[in-house]
């Protein structure tokens, strides 16, 4: 074998190489194995008893024997300047962001607030196990170098955007169409694909832009290969009603966005409740994502999202923790109130569609898959290890479990940041 650098790590390993729902081989597990790792990417994965043999002598092997390695956790919907709101109490979707959220966010304003908290929220994120985010910065530029930053020196791969606001919104964070187009496209040439980073152009939602605004948002979509695209959709009834006020012209709160350009490979949507099959095809048709949300929308009182439907027609759909209307940067806790969501909805998850939908579903749906998202030769060699053992109840119970499916269920229903014993980026240790 050749390389610069190569190490190894043991333990039990689990991984998917398709969808579970429509793959009953897509779950990779090897009781006692090994990942090769040359380089900061997957050089080999496979039976430790196989793999031992080919190491070269002295190469570096940490020994997880006992715990589950997974690829790191993708969150593809998560506002950092919300952190220091989580837990807020109170209020549906348009009170929640005139008490909190704006008022959070004019903070970030300040470069060295801005930096601090991005510190912050990248350490959070990788304390649990989370490796990839697609993130919401402010109207601010400084917000945007700052979490860029903090993950670059984190090795972390990060897609991030600057908000753009215009109108229905407080003077202090509103920027005009023009400016909002020219401080993004100086952040797409400043940060898009510098090391692990990615720009995604950020309008908050179809009411706080004004068509002009929208439409050169789209313009910065269509003109900058590679960029991504997010914002919000149908998360609460009374949003969806503002909406259908401000575009009457508009068939629905999707087409808004449609006719400005604002689908395709790379858009992805968070929430997506509120929708009728019309909407879910034309997502599923236009390669367009939606970002799952269950601890948020249960927080605000939003709806219960449908996945059969996405799934059925096809939609490419991650999961996001949505911090801070989301109450936990936790991705095993999202795993846990998703499956209670779908029950609500007279639907079922399992364990390997909750992991899957938590590392390559959620890298799938940010086109990153062929990047990230699980073992394969050549990723990016991003993973988390849990521990079954991590609490007293954890290990009583994990104990009882009689198959792997039962005990991924376990870890995701009484699992969080203390079940996450490390996590590595790049194939080196981040915690």
């Amino acid at each position: 074998m050749t390389g610069n650098r190569i190490t190894a790590v043991r333990g039990e390993i689990v991984h998917f190489l398709a969808d579970p729902a429509h793959d009953g081989r897509a779950l990779e597990h090897f009781a006692d194995g090994v990942l090769i790792v040359r380089d900061g990417h997957i050089a080999e994965c496979g039976p430790a008893a196989e793999l031992l043999a080919k190491l070269p002598p002295g190469t570096p092997l940490t020994d997880y024997r006992g715990k589950l390695i997974l690829p790191g956790f993708v969150d593809s919907h998560v506002h950092y300047p919300q952190t220091d709101i989580i837990a807020s109490h109170g209020e549906q979707l348009l009170e929640w962001l005139e008490k909190y959220t704006f008022p959070a966010e004019r903070r970030f304003a300040d470069p060295a607030h801005a930096a601090e908290v991005a510190g912050f929220f990248c350490d959070e994120l990788l304390r649990n196990g989370t490796t990839t985010a697609a993130v919401f910065a402010t109207v601010h530029p400084a917000s945007v170098d700052a979490v860029f930053e903090a993950a670059r020196t984190r090795r972390m791969r990060l897609v991030a955007g600057k908000v753009l606001m215009d109108r229905n919104c407080p003077d202090f964070l509103r920027d005009s169409a023009e400016a909002g187009h020219a401080e993004s496209r100086a952040l797409i040439e400043r940060w898009h694909g510098r090391d692990r980073l990615l720009y995604a152009v950020t309008p908050r939602f179809a009411p706080t832009s004004t068509p002009a605004q929208m439409r050169l948002a789209g313009r910065l979509f269509a003109e900058h290969p590679g960029v991504f695209l997010q914002s919000h959709l149908a998360e609460n009834r009374g949003e969806v009603a503002w909406v259908a006020q401000l575009y009457p012209e508009a068939r629905s709160y999707l087409e808004v966005y449609e006719r400005f350009g604002q689908l395709g490979v790379r858009a992805v949507f968070a929430h997506c409740l509120w929708l009728d099959d019309t909407d879910r095809q034309r997502m599923a048709d236009t390669g367009t994502a939606m970002s799952f949300c269950p601890t948020s929308n249960l927080f605000l009182g939003s709806g219960l999202f449908d996945l059969r439907r996405a799934r059925e027609l096809g939609v490419r759909v991650g999961l996001g923790t949505d911090v801070g209307a989301g109450t936990s940067f936790s991705m095993l806790r999202t795993m846990s109130e998703a499956y209670k969501v779908l029950q609500l909805g007279r639907q079922s998850l399992s364990a390997v569609s909750a992991f899957h939908l938590a590392t390559l579903g959620g890298a799938h749906s940010l086109y990153l898959d062929d990047r990230i998202g699980n073992f394969t030769p050549g990723k990016e060699a991003d993973f988390t290890v849990l521990d079954p053992r991590a609490t007293p109840l954890l290990a009583r119970r994990s104990a009882a479990c009689a198959t792997l499916e039962e005990r991924l269920f376990v870890l995701m229903m009484l699992g969080d940041d203390r079940a996450v014993l490390a996590t590595h980026v790049m194939g080196e240790p981040a915690r």
